[in-house]
């Protein structure tokens, strides 16, 4: 498996767990300074490499009512004061191609949200700034066709490209994760994403907004992990997630991120030294 270059980080197989975390969109400067430096007091002295994550803006809504940005132009602003201040890279969406240059000047790596993993053009135009690609795993997809959508990126001239598992829609409002599936996109030869948050949620589930079952975020990742093919995990923080302006249903809480991440990279470091390649 190739390994992908995001700042100075390696991500990869036999690289440390490298890990995507942060709320789930940019409420305001104070919340997202904060919350970056909680997960990194939490990180530091374990082997992770930290990519701040928070959404700039929510396209994706299940009701009208749903809250989308406090405005893309002082989002990005402010995810680029957290690159600045605390010297690490930053993940964040894209949602059409005409946002990926201006995203591309304060993230290192731009995001295909799962519902446009398909969209050609989208993945295209992320590719072609240069910045590593994150390719969520629609839930409607068979894991055996992210290949396909890892090589848009790739024929567009970027090889930085990391795939991630979210869960698979299993009837209504309901998401599954098969763990053969973690394997399968691991074969293309790009490090998996883990994303532990999303794969917990019960989309529509509030009626106007989506749920989640929160208390299954460890045991989830635990057994990606344990699969031996996940380089990476995805997972949502908030200071406090019933009153988060997205996803309240799913997020991690903050108080409880430390102790969280600590037993994952304990296992981590544990099924790495054990996988045969």
């Amino acid at each position: 498996m190739k390994t992908v270059q995001i700042g100075s980080y390696n991500v990869g197989a036999g690289q440390p767990l490298s890990l995507m975390a942060g709320p789930c969109v940019v409420e305001n400067e104070k919340m997202i300074m904060q919350t970056a430096e909680s997960i990194m007091e939490a990180v530091s002295g374990i082997p992770v490499q930290f990519i701040f994550k928070a959404s700039y803006k929510k396209a994706n809504r299940t009701s009208l009512k749903g809250f989308t940005s406090i405005g893309i132009d002082e989002a990005l602003k402010i995810l680029g004061k957290v690159r600045e201040t605390f010297q690490i890279p930053v993940v964040t969406d894209i949602h059409k191609e005409g946002e990926a240059s201006a995203t591309a000047e304060v993230a290192d790596v731009l995001q295909i949200p799962a519902f446009l993993c398909r969209q050609t053009d989208l993945i295209v135009a992320a590719a072609k700034t240069g910045r590593a690609v994150n390719i969520k795993k629609g839930q409607f997809l068979a894991p055996e066709d992210m290949a396909n959508a890892a090589e848009k990126a790739i024929a567009a001239g970027n090889e930085n490209v990391l795939l991630t598992e979210r869960g698979t829609s299993f009837g209504y409002r309901n998401l599954v994760v098969d763990m053969r599936g973690l394997q399968v996109m691991a074969s293309s030869g790009c490090p998996v994403v883990y994303d532990a948050t999303h794969s917990v949620q019960i989309p529509g589930g509030e009626g106007g907004a989506s749920g989640g079952q929160p208390e299954f975020i460890l045991p989830l990742a635990q057994a990606a992990l344990a699969t031996g093919a996940v380089s990476a995990l995805f997972m949502e923080v908030h200071p406090d997630p019933p009153n988060a302006f997205s996803d309240a249903k799913s997020q991690l809480a903050l108080d409880l991120f430390p102790d969280t991440i600590r037993r994952l990279v304990d296992l981590y470091q544990f099924i790495q030294a054990k996988v045969i390649r």
